[in-house]
């Protein structure tokens, strides 16, 4: 494919009957931040990339194992063993060529989240663990950027959006690290609230990632309406009649 100024919109005519010109545009000159390629995160990647995000960073530090193939669209037989973040990036170039992107390889920790995030527009939560989240969503916070929140366990999913002058995700979620710093001993408490590899299903973290993906659109182009903290989207694909907005 030809990476030419009119392909981008051809790539982007279905979807310019919901926006102006310049609010995609909005979405072509913006960067976003994906913590974790994986069930959640690859979903969301294709998404933005198919929408025309400008550009992308794409962030794990893990690699594809045979017991991601249920559910993780970057995972197939040819990328087990590869980094997630690199396959990804790739996999982006073949979807749309337009999109600048950028893999790291990185274990995220509070030494390096700065550097990460960067100038980003929007940072999207593709995580799987709480110690690593708050570390990201401290830093999108002090840094007034977007955190868009997504998490599932087995058919359940949830997603919200923290800014700047919401309730933090350690608040809303009655964290114990909640205005604390983070010494040994509340890092240990966060740790202790995990417990064993929680069960995933394909479905689930894929509809969080085009939620996300979608929450992302809408609040960098300015249409439609954001679910912001504390408000809280939750659903159980078991039964449709679960799919609400509560407030904690």
């Amino acid at each position: 494919m030809q990476s030419n100024e009119d392909n981008y919109w051809k790539i982007a005519t279905r979807q310019m009957g919901m926006v102006t010109r310049q609010e995609q545009e909005k979405f072509k000159n913006a960067k976003i931040t994906v913590i974790g390629c994986g069930g959640i995160g690859g979903e969301t990647i294709e998404m933005l990339a198919r929408m025309g995000i400008g550009e992308l960073v794409l962030v794990d530090e893990d690699s594809f194992d045979i017991t991601n193939l249920n559910r993780q669209n970057f995972a197939n037989s040819s990328t087990l063993n590869q980094d997630k973040s690199r396959v990804a990036c790739e996999n982006v170039r073949l979807i749309n060529p337009h999109v600048k992107v950028t893999a790291i390889s990185e274990h995220v920790s509070d030494d390096n989240i700065d550097e990460i995030i960067g100038d980003s527009n929007i940072v999207i939560d593709a995580l799987d663990n709480i110690l690593t989240r708050i570390f990201v969503s401290r830093k999108a916070r002090e840094k007034k950027i977007p955190f868009i929140h997504g998490a599932i366990h087995g058919t359940l999913g949830q997603i919200t959006v923290f800014l700047a002058n919401t309730p933090s995700y350690e608040q809303m979620f009655n964290l114990p690290s909640n205005e604390r710093p983070l010494t040994k001993e509340v890092i240990k408490e966060i740790e202790n609230m995990t417990s064993g590899v929680p069960p995933a299903i394909g479905p689930t973290p894929n509809l969080i990632g085009c939620l996300q993906a979608m929450e992302a659109y809408k609040i960098i182009t300015g249409i439609g309406k954001v679910n912001v903290a504390p408000k809280l989207l939750t659903f159980d694909l078991l039964d449709f009649a679960s799919f609400s907005i509560n407030e904690i």
